[in-house]
């Protein structure tokens, strides 16, 4: 693992585009997320195929092809400053092998918030171009819209990443202990399903590991770990946050699952961190050299995450 390039910060009148990679976005829910971008004094710009529907797989907003071309064209345009994923789903490994890699490259550095499905990306992201990405709301999601944690802490991130230099989760921990490493994860189930392709990393070592996952049973998140685990994706991590498991089961249930398959790395632990699929989610950089402290429930990055 090392560190990547820092996208520099936004600055008030930045122009921000909302791209969808995964899946479909209702018109309204678009609106109200280009409001909030509004008022953080934002030029928000939708991509043309976001409130699309594929036609047979409605379960995608639209075409891989159109999907592809919109974040591509978006990256590549000079006069956008961040690309913001409106909500996750499904889709994005469909589409992310259309994406050239070499134009995207040469397009520069700038900023890139998604998550969930968004995974596959954050890890193409990092191996593609070596870029830090922020793991944090989608510009269409309810939390985002409705949750002013949620929002203030990506805003902040995005205009004075000093100021949530530590991210301070309420989490507990689960093996006690503090680490050093670089940040880097996203949801359980997209990075057991990206092992092995073209674009996602090669392992976590020497990696600060954070996971969540949603919709999930015990079973199959024992099921992801236990895959993890032994194609040896997790050796060397040098500790792991574990975020949020909305509608996984009753976390009593789920928690034995998580220290037997994750106890057993022998690094520090947090629990219940505070990101991902939950109310009032902190955004989280990834591809960042951070120390994380098990016992007092912190990140705390060596520099803030954007220059």
């Amino acid at each position: 693992m090392r560190e990547l390039l820092r996208p520099s910060r936004l600055a008030p009148g930045a122009r921000v585009a909302v791209v969808a990679p995964s899946g479909p976005v209702p018109e309204e829910r678009v609106q109200a997320g280009l409001d909030v971008l509004r008022g953080w004094d934002l030029d928000p710009v939708v991509a043309p195929h976001v409130l699309d529907r594929h036609g047979e797989f409605g379960y995608l907003a639209g075409t891989d092809a159109d999907r592809a071309a919109d974040l591509q064209a978006a990256w590549c345009d000079p006069s956008v400053d961040a690309v913001l994923c409106a909500r996750g789903g499904y889709g994005a490994q469909r589409m992310v092998d259309l994406l050239d890699w070499e134009a995207m490259r040469a397009a520069g550095p700038k900023v890139f918030v998604g998550f969930s499905d968004v995974t596959v990306l954050h890890q193409a992201f990092a191996t593609r171009l070596g870029l830090v990405t922020l793991y944090g709301p989608a510009a269409a999601g309810v939390d985002f819209i409705k949750n002013a944690r949620a929002q203030e802490h990506l805003r902040a991130t995005l205009f004075t990443p000093e100021s949530v230099r530590t991210v301070t989760s309420g989490g507990t921990a689960l093996v006690p202990g503090r680490a050093r490493g670089i940040t880097l994860g996203g949801c359980l189930s997209l990075l057991a399903s990206d092992l092995g392709t073209p674009h996602a990393l090669a392992g976590a070592r020497g990696g600060l590991l954070l996971i969540e996952d949603v919709g999930e049973q015990a079973y199959r998140i024992d099921r992801m770990l236990t895959q993890l685990l032994r194609t040896g994706w997790l050796d060397g991590v040098a500790a792991v946050a574990l975020g949020s498991w909305d509608r996984c089961g009753p976390y009593e249930a789920l928690r034995p699952v998580l220290v037997d398959r994750i106890g057993g790395l022998s690094v520090p632990v947090v629990e219940e961190f505070g990101f991902g699929h939950c109310a009032g989610a902190l955004t989280i950089p990834f591809g960042a050299t951070a120390e994380l402290d098990a016992d007092a429930g912190t990140l705390t990055l060596d520099r803030p995450a954007l220059r």
